[in-house]
């Protein structure tokens, strides 16, 4: 499955995640039914133990999906034992040198040396020092996806997000900087990757952005809307 996934962002087409909120293969099937590329098991923010990560992996695998994992750090020993859990690729937090950016990429290559290249490598940037140094980061060609997590971001910036409504305008200068990321990444023929809704994902894709991912929790509440929307109306 990490093949296609690898296969779509190496043609410049864009790339569908959905993090299925809830510690449930039976949820991770029925998306995977519904024409997204894989799953984003949560392991940064969310509750999956190590035997859920292998049966999210799992029913991913059934579903005819990709799966990659946030754990909640980068130390060596735990992206190993996700790695191991039979997820197609992993998407690390706090990378902020080109050091991180290579230690994370020794590190899959450390946990399946016969199978590496078909994992797909992500790193996260999210803070004011991984923007300075991502144009040393963006050399290494091992890594896959330069995912800019904008809520980390602002937070790095000085921003509470406790005061922003959701639906809000990210701070102006969180945008710009977001949007420098973009740029950056896509001008050195990288890809990048967003946590996006429905109302800016078009934007996003008509702006070069490949890889994307939205919450199962949040196109439930969608449809929840309409559905509730066009029967008091009715």
């Amino acid at each position: 499955m990490s093949r296609c996934v690898k296969e779509k962002l190496a043609a410049n087409e864009p790339v569908w995640f959905v993090n299925p909120n809830h510690v449930a293969p039976s949820l991770v099937e029925t998306i995977g039914s519904l024409g997204f590329d894989g799953m984003f098991i949560d392991c940064e923010r969310g509750s999956p133990s190590f035997r859920d990560v292998e049966e999210l992996a799992r029913a991913a695998r059934a579903s005819g999906t990709a799966s990659i994992v946030r754990p909640d750090t980068n130390l060596r020993w735990l992206l190993t034992r996700y790695l191991d859990r039979g997820v197609d690729g992993i998407i690390v937090p706090f990378v902020h040198t080109a050091q991180e950016a290579q230690h994370v990429v020794d590190t899959v290559r450390y946990a399946r040396p016969t199978d590496h290249e078909e994992k797909v490598v992500i790193v996260i940037i999210e803070s004011r020092a991984g923007l300075k140094n991502l144009p040393d980061m963006l050399k290494n060609d091992r890594i896959d996806v330069f995912f800019i997590g904008g809520g980390d971001l602002a937070q790095d910036m000085g921003y509470d997000l406790h005061m922003l409504e959701e639906g809000d305008e990210r701070p102006h200068d969180v945008q710009e900087a977001i949007d420098g990321a973009i740029d950056a990444i896509l001008g050195a023929s990288r890809t990048a990757g967003l946590l996006v809704n429905r109302e800016n994902v078009g934007a996003y894709v008509d702006r070069g952005v490949r890889f994307f991912y939205e919450m199962a929790n949040n196109l439930l509440a969608t449809g929840a809307r309409d559905f509730l929307d066009r029967a008091r109306r009715s």
